[in-house]
């Protein structure tokens, strides 16, 4: 497959996010934890050494949650952080927990919320939570309608209270997020999206108008990474690796997408931060979007 390297288009490197400028390439915590994202990690130094590693690359946005081990991410991120950096901005996660056997079960009262945000606040270390976003649990696998206003009322009351600064969703459809927005302003969007999962191609549109991020989980395909020989291709011609490529063309794709990979390895760190200086040109991007219609 011949490809042209000309007019390549270099992605912004930051977007305006909770207040400040971050850095787009951030990074997901949910590996940190043992299998399953339950119990332990196989190695808790280096599980250390990654998120030490991921500052000195310049990542200044983490993604975690409570209920990832649970517990387990939020104490290894403070361990190996704190006291954090003026700069580093931590968006965690509430709406669910795990069960003894690590099975995830909504907990969507308004008790349960608070009782999540404490949990963040006590293993993080902190007096105030950055960004928290409300995981939308009534269908655990995608973005399903259903009323939302007792669980904002109670975000935006703990907001008012200083608890917490800023709130997000996650697996939200577009009316939730409307209906969101009328009870506190949300600053990002955590929905599954990536080269080959386009359902939100119109929102994350919506939300770059209004300057709102697009944090897509599972941008590497997930627990099944993506698999296109058309992506391989690319890749081989650009001398990167098919995930790199797959995340640079998420760059590409609006400026307010911010990335958040994660990893428990130091090595495949360095190579995802690759993406940020990546260019991709005209033609290449286009590539890789057939790539992701083919598959709709």
């Amino acid at each position: 497959m011949p490809l042209t390297t000309t007019h390549t288009a270099m992605p912004a490197q930051t977007f305006l996010f909770a207040g400040r400028a971050v850095n787009r390439m951030g990074y997901g915590a949910m590996q940190l934890a043992g299998p399953g994202v339950f119990g332990p990690p196989r190695d808790r130094e280096e599980a250390v050494a990654v998120l030490r590693e991921a500052l000195e690359r310049g990542v200044n946005h983490i993604d975690t949650s409570d209920f990832y081990g649970p517990h387990v991410t939020n104490r290894i991120i403070r361990e190996a952080l704190h006291p954090y950096p003026a700069d580093l901005t931590i968006a965690t996660k509430v709406g669910a927990v795990r069960d003894a056997a690590g099975a995830w079960l909504p907990a969507l009262e308004p008790a349960d919320i608070e009782r999540a945000v404490h949990d963040n606040l006590r293993n993080l270390g902190l007096d105030t939570l950055d960004v928290v976003n409300l995981r939308i649990m009534g269908d655990v696998h995608k973005p399903s309608e259903g009323p939302i206003e007792r669980q904002m009322e109670a975000l935006a009351d703990m907001r008012e209270r200083g608890l917490v600064r800023h709130i997000g969703v996650s697996n939200a459809t577009a009316k939730q997020i409307d209906d969101a927005e009328k009870i506190a302003p949300i600053v990002c969007v955590q929905n599954h999206y990536n080269l080959v999962h386009r359902a939100d191609d119109t929102l994350i549109d919506s939300l770059a108008a209004r300057g709102i991020a697009y944090v897509p989980f599972f941008p590497l395909g997930g627990f099944t990474p993506i698999q296109s020989s058309a992506l391989s291709d690319i890749a081989r011609s650009l001398g990167a690796t098919p995930m790199v490529v797959a995340l640079s063309w998420l760059l590409h794709r609006a400026p307010n997408i911010l990335l958040i990979p994660g990893t428990s390895s130091v090595a495949h760190l360095r190579d995802n931060l690759t993406a940020g200086p990546l260019g991709l040109s005209a033609e290449v991007l286009a590539q890789l979007d057939a790539i992701g219609k083919a598959q709709e």
